[in-house]
């Protein structure tokens, strides 16, 4: 069932973002269990493999109804494929004698969840021929991006690194050129950014659940305490920093460019800004859990944070606010030195922050988000004051 320009997202949905947002979690756990600068990029890759997995099933969902007929049917078999990768993420470079390893089984649950795709848009594309053309052109490097995917789930190791970052950059390498060549239809723009917001806002709060159950083996108490409290406040700014000004902001500026050019600009700014700020979300949550964990399993409160942490924290801090500032840049269109500076600032932090105890670590965070917050909100009140009726944010 074709969808309408007033679609918004359906229960379903819903649903299936968050069986994806349970494989997201999934890559924390894989991080956490063995935190070093190689895990770290791994966990990238799997994150990003994810993310641009998961985005053409939002242009599913503003196509055709996901929630009814056969296409409720396969979505159902992609979500079960997400699940069996999930499941199997924190052993993604673990090779075993088995046939069916926990690499091999990514590897084929991946290429499941994709080959749905593939089949759902060829069939709503049955009477849509600009559609189709599109396809075809999408359909190459996604299936060439297979090849090295399951030959370097088989070889491991360095190899299966390589291959699995040729894989990715097959395929959004050409997702991007097909796009240009056959853009994607875009019939509603509420339900596209509904569903890119919906991702990410489960993605903060898994900050929280970091701050509640990154103490593994007992309940968060003194030290641990006041780390979770910070975690909290941590991820309330980094939700008012997009939800409260930015996001709506932005949904408005896409509906009102040309009918012809809306999906090129959503595409580009949900695809390139919007899903990197869920990575940085996601290694922010690895951060805060790593700081709780190290307060409560029996560390001295004198140990230094390390490098492998303060990345996560501060790094995808900075990996956040820059997103942030691309998202705002491809859809508002204005971005001022001042928030690319503060944008920066997480990165020469980071080699302060990897040298303090884990606590002060997370306490300099909290208190530099807490004042890029109050920046943005400053800025807000300056702009309002000078002209009421320009739109309040800058």
């Amino acid at each position: 069932m074709p969808t309408a320009v007033t679609h918004r997202t359906t229960m379903f949905e819903i649903f299936f973002d968050l069986v994806f947002v349970f494989a997201l979690t999934r890559v924390i756990t894989f991080m956490a269990g063995s935190p070093g600068a190689l895990t770290l990029a791994q966990g990238l890759l799997l994150l990003l493999l994810l993310l641009y997995s998961w985005s053409p099933y939002i242009w599913v969902g503003n196509l055709v109804r996901p929630d009814v007929g056969p296409v409720r049917a396969a979505t159902l078999v992609a979500m079960a494929a997400i699940f069996v990768a999930a499941l199997v993420l924190p052993d993604a470079w673990q090779q075993s004698p088995e046939l069916f390893d926990a690499p091999l089984t990514l590897a084929l649950a991946y290429v499941v969840g994709r080959a749905v795709q593939l089949v759902i848009l060829f069939w709503a594309s049955a009477t849509n021929p600009p559609l189709r053309s599109t396809l075809r052109f999408f359909a190459v490097p996604v299936v060439l991006g297979w090849v090295p995917l399951i030959i370097g789930a088989v070889l491991g190791g360095a190899a299966q690194t390589a291959l699995w970052t040729v894989a990715f950059l097959l395929d959004i390498g050409g997702a991007r050129i097909a796009s240009t060549f056959r853009p994607w239809q875009l019939r509603s723009v509420d339900h596209f950014a509904e569903r890119f917001g919906l991702v990410l806002i489960i993605a903060l709060g898994e900050s929280l659940i970091s701050a509640g159950a990154g103490p593994r083996a007992m309940a968060p108490v003194g030290s641990a305490l006041l780390a979770a409290l910070l975690g909290l406040t941590s991820t309330v700014c980094l939700w008012w920093l997009y939800f409260d000004r930015l996001a709506p902001t932005a949904r408005e500026a896409i509906s009102n460019v040309p009918v012809e050019r809306r999906a090129k600009v959503a595409g580009d700014a949900y695809s390139l800004g919007h899903s990197t700020l869920i990575i940085g979300a996601i290694y922010v949550a690895l951060g805060i859990e790593e700081v709780i964990a190290h307060l409560t399993e029996g560390a001295a409160h004198s140990d230094r944070l390390g490098w492998e942490a303060a990345t996560a924290l501060y790094g995808g801090t900075a990996l956040y606010l820059l997103s942030r500032l691309v998202f705002r840049r491809l859809t508002v269109g204005t971005v001022v030195p001042t928030q690319v500076v503060a944008a920066l600032l997480p990165l020469p932090l980071l080699a302060i922050g990897r040298s303090l105890p884990p606590l002060a670590a997370l306490t300099l965070l909290t208190a530099f988000l807490i004042g890029v917050t109050w920046l943005e909100r400053r800025m807000d009140r300056r702009d309002e004051r000078a002209d009421p009726a320009r739109p309040r944010l800058r």
